[in-house]
């Protein structure tokens, strides 16, 4: 290979390369402009996370207070919440800079397929982060709160209050809301899949038995261990796994129109149809007569066969 050869050759490289980093650098300015924004209203963000606990304390009788057992550990949670809060604000920025350096490589219906997927993974983040912050963290907070206990007078037994951290707190509130948010990303993971020929609709029915059960787990995973909050998360997910199935089935016909504007489909239906007629594998029509005259002629005749004379004498 000649040196002009190996130039052309990396010059589409190096272009892709300088254009990966242009993206980059506008997805982390992107996520350190939205960072410094949320920092500067860290405490209103925090209170708003905060609400859950502060509810469950007010419903115990008790004053609505968080401690912190260090000089920087209001600074860094207030970082975190920063962090968390840039995330969110500008992942519609880095989902896009990522689409504009994917999508010129691929097919007008490969953009068509994928494009739905992205913005769909977004929303069913967001449904599932307000899902935990509305439903699963009082649950939960409301279950923890329950182990307080405060001794009868002159009685043997000791106190036990909670003294939360701002710092743990933010930690488990974060923990529950990403949790949820990739849980309520089934049905695109599924709806990938199957558009990608992995699983299928049947797959999935057959396998609805294996699916509880994971999903039993990872309810009770993410859960406290009370039952009411962790079947609610299970109903959900399972919701979403039925609706995966449902989605799965949409792919699946639209690959069946396809294959059957392409002349396929009809004929694989056709030559399973005949099979399944035909009992196996002779066809329907078949004459058994003429079977039988095959089956004699194909026998060996005692007669020896004639060769030309020549192959004899060589």
């Amino acid at each position: 290979m000649t040196e002009k050869h190996i130039e052309d050759s990396s010059a589409p490289l190096m272009e892709h390369l300088i254009e990966l980093r242009s993206r980059l650098i506008k997805s982390i300015l992107a996520f350190v402009v939205a960072m410094l924004a949320c920092f500067a209203v860290a405490e209103p963000i925090f209170d708003f996370l905060a609400q859950p606990i502060k509810h469950a304390m007010e419903a115990k009788g008790h004053d609505p207070e968080l401690i912190f057992t260090g000089a920087h550990k209001v600074f860094f949670t207030y970082v975190s919440v920063a962090m968390f809060g840039g995330f969110f604000i500008s992942f519609p920025i880095i989902a896009n800079q990522l689409w504009r350096f994917v999508a010129p490589g691929l097919y007008k219906s490969e953009q068509r397929a994928f494009l739905p997927f992205l913005i769909a993974t977004p929303v069913l983040f967001i449904a599932g982060a307000t899902f935990a912050y509305y439903a699963a963290l009082p649950l939960a907070f409301d279950f923890f709160l329950s182990f307080e206990k405060t001794p009868d007078p002159g009685g043997e037994g000791i106190k036990i209050a909670f003294l939360g951290t701002v710092d743990e707190y933010l930690g488990l509130t974060m923990k529950f809301i990403l949790a949820f948010g990739i849980c309520f990303q089934l049905p695109v993971a599924l709806t990938l899949m199957a558009k990608a020929g992995l699983v299928g609709s049947d797959w999935l029915r057959a396998n609805r038995k294996y699916a509880i059960v994971g999903l039993m787990v990872t309810a009770a995973v993410f859960t406290p261990p009370d039952v009411f909050s962790m079947m609610l998360l299970f109903s959900v997910v399972y919701s979403l796994y039925e609706i995966s199935i449902l989605l799965v089935v949409m792919v699946e016909r639209k690959r069946e129109e396809k294959l059957r504007a392409e002349g396929y489909y009809d004929d694989e239906d056709e030559d399973d149809d005949a099979d399944d007629a035909g009992g196996g594998g002779d066809a329907a029509g078949e004459d058994p007569l003429m079977a039988e005259s095959e089956t004699w002629d194909s026998e060996p005749s005692d007669e020896p066969d004639d060769e030309p004379d020549g192959s004899k004498d060589k």
